[in-house]
């Protein structure tokens, strides 16, 4: 397999039992090695008090872009550590972008970076996720 068929065989094994991503409406636009691109558009469920989305949903919505992205190497990774920075309120409505990219992938450990746009290219979060490898593939393993 080429490193993108990889990508995505990998991805697609993981969103087959990911049904929160699932239930939330979310859709993978874009994998790649390291990469990942998913976009939700936001309910009046995920509103809050102040009459925007809640942040819960949007950093969700970061976290699995994040996974997609560190797990398309067909080796079980999971999230160490992860921190979001809220800049601009998502609203009922809006279709928000999540776009991860891998900064760095060391050994076990991977750095990466999640910017969450919405329709009209207003940035309205920026998360930095940590992976960590752990045991497992995703595929079976020849050999």
């Amino acid at each position: 397999m080429t490193p993108q068929e990889l990508a995505e065989a990998s991805a697609q094994a993981l969103w087959n039992d990911d049904s929160a991503s699932q239930r939330l409406g979310m859709v993978m636009e874009r994998l790649a090695p390291g990469e990942a691109t998913l976009a939700m558009t936001v309910t009046e469920a995920m509103s809050n008090g102040h009459g925007t989305c809640h942040g819960g949903y949007i950093f969700t919505l970061a976290d699995s872009a994040f996974a997609f992205a560190c797990n398309g190497y067909n080796q079980r990774t999971v999230g160490q550590h992860a921190s979001i920075t809220y800049l601009a309120p998502g609203r009922v409505g809006d279709r928000l972008t999540a776009v991860c990219r891998e900064v760095s992938r060391q050994g076990r450990s991977g750095v990466y970076d999640v910017r969450v746009t919405n329709q009209d290219g207003v940035h309205v979060a920026e998360f930095r996720g940590l992976s960590r490898t752990v045991k497992g593939t995703h595929l079976p393993v020849d050999g």
